[in-house]
């Protein structure tokens, strides 16, 4: 049967990817300025009725002016209010959608830095989201809104009078200089706190998840110590960031106040030589308070302001190394052909290929054991069989297609894979068998009964609903890799691969493996068992020995079994001794 190949269809990536998720709520955030807009607007009452009171009213001693200006007032401080409240919600509702919208995307791109071994945590990734959506419905953000308002302030200030609004162009450059200085005093330590702060939690949780290793062995000391090395450096760029924003602070709390009180200062005198009435130096003031107050709010806001740039940073960054799946054309469920054309694959990151260029094919429905010395290449193989680890050159194709290149999405359903290490996730028995899709009961019975675990099941708590708790540790090593093979063996697979399926299980648990490689071999799905227990040899169709990333032999299994000296097949140590020696030979 012929398969066609993915249809790569591009997709916007690097920080451009980001901006465009951004760019999808630039209507909103032009409401918001406009709403931004009415708001300054409004502003300005204060100022205008402190120049009526004084001015207009206080000269004519007239109630009624003085009631209607105050009424209006009222009125127009409510609806400030409104639309206050307004843009709040709108930009709370505006961070809520982008983070629903982004938060898959950087899941999926964490979850790709992952398997590829580069570094970083998801949560690390969406606590970045997390920042800036935090940024988005806090004050700092109204900063940038109302900044553009600073001239027209300044504007009219200087309608009051030229030497009023010279007074305030000079205050609003020093406090703009000021911010300037607190940028390049703060961020840099800052983006370096973040990052230690951000290293020593990776540590503490990547380290701290082998709880009974560390207690057992009276380890927890020196990884305490190595972890508070990485926290103290933290705190002391943190406490150097925050003593220079402190001190900057203060000088530009001291300069904000001086000029507030300066600015009535010089009015008064204007007004003491007749160029300028009361109510116009009152006004100024207010005004000038105004025209401040972004730039007051920015200050407040520096270090939220910072730490919500560098995630940006850093979001855009990952989802630029890990760009979007492109969308393929869907292919029909594979039946089973493997072939791996001059295979070469390294873990990822390193260059140094683990397997070396090994060429083979299998049919439909065959079992094959992979067996061979440890450090043979036999998990390599297993990750490059089902696509988790590109090759630096070969392929692995299934039915023609390249798994690697392949839908994982479209594939997975298709492929069982028992990795070395089994990882459940928490949730119920049901849930890991199913690989928490859509649950069918009579699916997930079918796979346990296949991998003859039902029975067992049946014995737990709560048997099929039994939650298994994180990483399965409510079940024992044996209890977690049989669940593990009944989770490979769900639904329809036309390809499994288990690695050291055997490793934890006792002699029933061989029968029942036994018997479900059986089961498999009847319902034509081909299988790869890599294995250093050779007691499941009585099932398979085909042998391949592995030595130093190189197939030492591939053939039907009474061919190599022949080529192979006799010897007990129970004891993996001799095994593996053995097979040593036959590679070396």
């Amino acid at each position: 049967m012929r398969y066609s190949y993915p249809i790569m269809i591009a997709k916007p990536s690097s920080p451009t990817e980001l901006r465009g998720y951004l760019a999808a709520f630039r209507s909103l955030f032009i409401s918001v300025g406009a709403f931004s807009f009415v708001i300054n607007l409004l502003m300005l009452m204060p100022a205008i009725y402190m120049l009526q009171i004084y001015d207009r009213v206080l000269a004519s001693r007239n109630t009624t002016t003085l009631l209607m200006l105050t009424l209006i007032m009222l009125a127009m401080f409510a609806l400030e209010a409104v639309l206050e409240l307004v843009r709040s919600r709108s930009l709370v509702r505006a961070s809520a959608a982008l983070d629903l919208k982004l938060g898959p995307r950087v899941f999926d791109a964490s979850f790709e830095r992952t398997l590829r071994g580069r570094g970083g945590s998801a949560g690390q990734a969406l606590g970045d989201l997390t920042n800036m959506r935090q940024f988005l419905t806090g004050k700092g953000l109204f900063a940038f809104f109302d900044a553009p308002w600073t001239p027209v302030f300044l504007l009219v200030i200087f309608l009051l009078h030229p030497w009023l609004g010279v007074f305030g162009l000079l205050a609003a450059l020093l406090l703009l200089v000021l911010a300037w200085v607190n940028e390049r005093a703060t961020a840099p330590a800052l983006g370096a706190a973040n990052q230690e702060g951000q290293a020593a939690n990776h540590y503490a949780s990547s380290h701290l998840r082998n709880a009974e290793v560390i207690e057992a062995m009276g380890m927890l000391g020196a990884l305490r110590q190595r972890w508070l090395q990485r926290q103290s450096r933290m705190l002391v760029l943190q406490a150097q960031a925050s003593d220079r924003a402190a001190t900057v602070g203060a000088v530009t709390k001291f300069s904000r106040m001086a000029f507030q009180s300066g600015i009535l200062g010089l009015g008064a005198l204007l007004v003491i030589d007749n160029q300028l009435s009361p109510g116009g130096m009152i006004a100024a003031s207010i005004l000038l308070g105004r025209a401040l107050a972004p730039v007051d709010l920015a200050m407040g806001s520096w270090r939220g302001l910072v730490s919500a740039r560098g995630a940006y940073a850093r979001l855009g960054e990952l989802l630029g190394a890990h760009p979007a799946d492109p969308e393929r054309t869907a292919l029909p469920r594979p039946q089973g052909l493997v072939l791996a054309e001059n295979l070469v694959v390294a873990p990822p990151g390193v260059r140094q290929p683990v397997l070396k260029g090994i060429k083979f094919g299998a049919s439909p429905g065959m079992l094959v054991a992979v067996i061979g010395p440890s450090a043979s290449g036999k998990s390599t193989l297993a990750r490059a069989l089902v696509g988790v680890w590109p090759p630096l050159s070969g392929t692995v194709r299934l039915d023609g297609a390249d798994v690697h290149q392949w839908d994982k999405a479209e594939l997975g359903p298709w492929i069982g894979y028992l990795p070395q290490d089994v990882e459940l996730f928490e949730g119920t028995v049901a849930e890991n068998i199913a690989r928490f899709g859509a649950p069918e009961d009579g699916k997930i019975v079918q796979a346990a009964q296949r991998a003859g675990v039902h029975e067992m099941i049946l014995r737990l708590p709560q048997a099929y609903e039994t939650p298994i708790g994180e990483g399965g540790t409510a079940l024992s090593g044996g209890q977690r890799q049989r669940i593990g093979l009944a989770r490979a063996m769900y639904g329809s697979p036309a390809l499994i691969v288990l690695d050291e399926p055997n490793a934890n299980l006792d002699e029933a648990g061989d029968a029942a493996l036994v018997e479900a490689l059986r089961e498999m071999k009847r319902e034509n799905c081909t299988v790869f068992v890599m294995t250093h227990r050779l007691n499941v040899l009585s099932v398979v169709d085909a042998v391949m020995v592995l030595a130093n990333g190189s197939i030492q032999a591939y053939g039907p299994r009474e061919a190599v079994l022949k080529a192979m000296p006799q010897r007990p097949l129970a004891n993996p140590a001799e095994t593996n001794k053995t097979l040593s020696n036959e590679a070396a030979a």
